[in-house]
């Protein structure tokens, strides 16, 4: 049996479109793959010949991404049978080269190597074109039954099915970094969106205080403009809260230790020369914005009342007692709190807005004797995630 020829494919722009096709798949100069190999093995012992390759038909070289009982990676194009063989629909058979005149021209079949026995399958795409081959090799001639090389067509197909995998496998990593690279493009305009929000959100609040203490100035000595007093102190504290946001970059997270550094030397500008100095001792923790927001409020709520009813130094701290636990505390140097004070019980708007927002936290308040110091000190523990 000995086919040389079974109808060659197009040619002009073919041969163009058909190395497009081949760089699709991004394999030629890949390293081994044991894949392919464990194919090329089978095929050599399918034909009982010492040589087989999977080849690949490059513009000037055939580049062997498999060889088995061959130690050449690659060779030129034009001694190649495989260049030959990709014209080829079917798989073309040289049972005896020696006896086919147009393979005896080539330089593997004249020359050195002395090839007599070639069957190369084609690689062929999906849309039509052939790679390269599946190729078996031997220096004696040898005959080759129909079902032989039915299976070496069917181990073909397994070659282009690893390649398509592969090639499969490699548009869903690109689909998923893309999409990857949407989501954080997305998340970081979200972020510049928050960003912007809150600055809206720090000016609407500061002209709300500041429209709230004209208002108080022109109703007098009254208790009505004593509560639009207190209200524009609780605006203003939630707007300086929004302020100290965002400052320099982020991930979506804030150095919640930098931020309430930043809070509490604004806060100290706030109190009076006779309600003392704020002192901070924090650790560096990044928290998502969401949990900063309501350790604010409560941060500027607590020194308002150490402010207000105690005296010396107002302390802010911030530690981990645990993995998953941080504990927020404010203390003075006051009197310190009332025989059976009950923070629940308390008719003051302050202590239920710090206790909605120890609720956000998903905390608990402890409160008491500031240590072996005179004074009040409230704490309030919170888990690292809500």
């Amino acid at each position: 049996m000995e086919t040389t020829t079974r109808g060659p494919l197009a040619s002009g722009n073919a041969e163009t479109d058909r190395l497009a096709a081949l760089r699709r798949y991004d394999i030629l100069d890949t390293p081994p793959d044991g894949a392919f190999d464990r194919i090329t093995a089978l095929a050599a012992d399918l034909f009982s010949v010492p040589i087989a390759i999977v080849s690949l038909v490059d513009h000037d070289r055939i580049w062997f991404k498999s060889r088995y009982g061959l130690d050449v990676e690659q060779i030129g194009r034009d001694p190649g049978l495989c260049a030959s063989a990709i014209l080829q629909v079917e798989p073309w058979v040289l049972t005896d080269a020696r006896v086919n005149a147009p393979a005896l021209a080539n330089p593997l079949v004249a020359g050195e190597f002395g090839l007599r026995f070639y069957i190369g399958a084609p690689l062929r795409t999906q849309d039509g074109f052939n790679l390269g081959t599946l190729c078996v090799i031997d220096r004696e001639p040898r005959s080759v039954s129909e079902r032989q090389i039915a299976h070496l067509k069917h181990l073909a197909a397994l070659v282009m099915d690893q390649m398509e995998l592969r090639l499969s496998a490699r548009r869903a990593i690109a689909d998923l970094s893309r999409a990857v690279e949407e989501k954080d493009a997305a998340l970081r305009r979200a972020e510049l969106m928050a960003k912007e929000i809150d600055h809206r959100v720090m000016n609407s609040l500061q002209l709300t205080s500041a429209l709230l203490r004209l208002q108080r100035h022109a109703l007098g000595n009254t208790e009505a403009a004593m509560q639009l007093a207190l209200a524009a102190s609780r605006v203003a504290a939630v707007a300086r809260v929004h302020q100290h946001l965002y400052v320099g970059d982020g991930d979506g997270t804030i150095d919640c230790g930098a931020y309430l550094r930043r809070l509490c030397d604004d806060l100290s500008g706030t109190l009076r020369p006779d309600q003392g100095v704020i002192s901070v001792e924090v650790v560096d923790a990044a928290l998502p914005t969401a949990r900063i927001v309501p350790l604010g409020l409560i941060v500027a709520e607590l020194v308002a009342n150490a402010a207000k009813h105690g005296a010396g130094r107002i302390r802010v701290s911030l530690e981990r007692t645990s993995p998953g636990e941080y504990a927020l505390s404010v203390s003075d140097e006051g009197t310190g709190l009332p025989a059976g004070y009950d923070p629940g019980a308390t008719s003051g708007l302050g202590m239920r807005v710090i206790s909605t927002l120890i609720g956000q936290l998903h905390g608990r308040l402890n409160f008491g004797a500031n240590g072996g110091s005179p004074g009040a000190k409230f704490t309030v523990v919170f888990p690292v995630a809500g």
